[in-house]
C-alpha cells in the first residue's frame, strides 16, 4: 500500500503520505484476527475495501455480522465471496443511527474507523465500553476526529474529511497481559510487583482475586502480589467490560487449583473456549467441562511436567503458569501463540527467577 513504517525501541512510526489502494496479502491477513480493522479503515479512507476473512485464535465462532450491519447502515454495500469480503460505498458514507444487536468490541471499533469519514453524525448504540475503545477514540480525536461518548454504550461520531497526525500517542497498558502476570504471581510468586498497570481497567479481575483471599496491594500504577495462601474457591462469569474479561478466564485457571474446593467458570462470550482443558489435565489439573460454556476447577496437588500444546494465546498462558507450578519439565509446543501475545515473556519470567527457555528444534 506504499506506506512506510519503522519500529524501534517500542515506538512505531507510520508514514501514509503516499498511500495507495492495493490488495492486502491474504496470508498475512488470515494469520491476524485484528486484520479485520482494515475493513473500517480502508472503507473510511478510500470508500471501499477488500479484505480476506481474518484468522487469529481458534476459540469458537466469532462472526462479523455486526461489523457488516454497521457498514451497511453507513451506506456501504457488502458482498461475501469465498473467504473474502468486498465492501464498497460509491456514493460515500453517510452518518446513521446504529444499534448493535450484541456488544462487540471489534464491531464498535470498525464502525468508528469508518464513521470518522462519513458525512454527518453517526450514533452508535449498545456500543462496547472497553478501555481500548476509549484509547482508539483519543488517538483519532488527537488527529482531528470528533468522537464523543467512548467508554459509554452510546458513541457519537461526527465525520471529518481528513485526519492529520499531530501528537505522539502512547498506547494504554495491556490489561490482559497484566492480569495474566497477577494470576501467575499469586499462584507461584513470593512477592511480585506488576508495574505499568491501570488498576481501574482490572477491577473485575482483581475483585475476584481478592474474593479468593489474595491480599493485593493496589497502587496508582502498579499492583503488588504477596505470596498467597489459604485461598477459597470462587465463581466467575465472563462478560463484556466492565465485567470479567473472557481473555482472563484461562490465565486465572491455574490459580483456581490452589483454592480449597471447586471453582466454577461460566464462559458467556466464547463458550467453546475450552481447548486448554485437556492440556491442563495432562499436567494433573483437576479441570472439567461438564456442560457447554461451563468449566469446573478443583483443588489440585502435585502437578507433574508433560508435553502440552498451546492452541491459542490465552490457553498457552495458562499452560505456562501451570508448567511453572509443576514438578519436572513441561514442554509447551506451538509456543508462537504465547510469544505473539506476551512481549518478552521469557525475559520477564526469567527476571522473576523462573526456569524457562525457548527450546531449540
Amino acid at each position: 500500500m506504499n506506506v512506510t513504517s519503522t519500529f524501534k525501541g517500542g515506538e512505531l512510526m507510520i508514514d501514509p503520505t503516499e498511500i495507495i489502494e492495493a490488495e492486502l496479502p491474504s496470508t498475512a491477513i488470515k494469520s491476524l484476527r485484528a486484520s479485520y480493522y482494515f475493513m473500517g479503515s480502508l472503507l473510511g479512507r478510500f470508500g471501499r475495501a477488500t479484505v480476506t476473512f481474518p484468522g487469529g485464535d481458534n476459540i469458537g465462532p466469532r462472526p462479523i455480522d455486526q461489523h457488516i450491519k454497521g457498514f451497511e447502515a453507513l451506506g456501504a454495500k457488502v458482498r461475501e465471496e469465498n473467504d473474502t469480503v468486498y465492501i464498497t460505498a460509491d456514493d460515500g458514507l453517510k452518518g446513521a443511527r446504529i444499534f448493535l444487536d450484541m456488544v462487540s468490541v471489534g464491531a464498535t471499533m470498525n464502525i468508528i474507523l469508518a464513521a470518522v469519514h462519513a458525512e454527518g453524525t453517526t450514533i452508535l448504540e449498545n456500543a462496547a465500553r472497553e478501555p481500548e475503545i476509549i484509547d482508539l477514540a483519543t488517538f483519532l480525536n488527537n488527529m482531528g476526529a470528533q468522537i464523543r461518548g467512548a467508554g459509554t454504550d452510546v458513541i457519537r461520531i461526527t465525520g471529518v474529511p481528513k485526519l492529520e497526525s499531530k501528537n505522539t500517542h502512547t498506547i494504554i497498558p495491556d490489561r490482559i497481559e497484566a492480569g495474566t502476570y497477577l494470576a501467575l504471581a499469586a499462584a507461584q510468586g513470593d512477592g511480585v510487583l506488576v508495574k505499568n498497570v491501570i488498576p481501574e481497567h482490572l477491577e473485575s479481575f482483581t475483585a475476584k482475586m481478592i474474593e479468593m483471599g489474595v491480599q493485593l496491594d493496589v497502587r496508582e500504577d502498579s499492583i503488588y502480589v504477596p505470596k498467597s495462601e489459604n485461598l477459597t474457591p470462587i465463581h466467575i462469569k465472563t462478560a463484556p467490560f466492565p465485567g470479567f474479561a473472557t481473555d482472563l478466564q484461562q490465565p486465572i485457571t491455574p490459580l483456581l487449583t490452589l483454592a480449597d474446593g471447586e471453582s466454577v467458570i461460566t464462559e458467556t462470550i466464547y463458550p467453546e473456549r475450552t481447548r486448554h482443558i485437556p492440556e491442563l489435565q495432562k499436567l494433573g489439573v483437576a479441570i472439567e467441562n461438564p456442560e457447554y460454556g461451563q468449566i469446573t476447577v478443583t483443588k489440585s496437588n502435585n502437578f507433574h511436567g508433560a508435553s502440552v500444546a498451546a492452541a491459542e494465546i490465552r490457553a498457552g498462558a495458562s499452560l505456562v503458569t501451570a508448567g511453572l507450578m509443576a514438578d519436572g519439565i513441561t514442554e509447551v509446543t506451538n509456543a508462537e501463540h504465547v510469544l505473539r501475545g506476551y512481549d518478552h515473556i521469557i525475559h520477564k519470567l526469567t527476571m522473576l527467577n523462573a526456569d524457562i527457555q525457548i527450546a531449540e528444534d
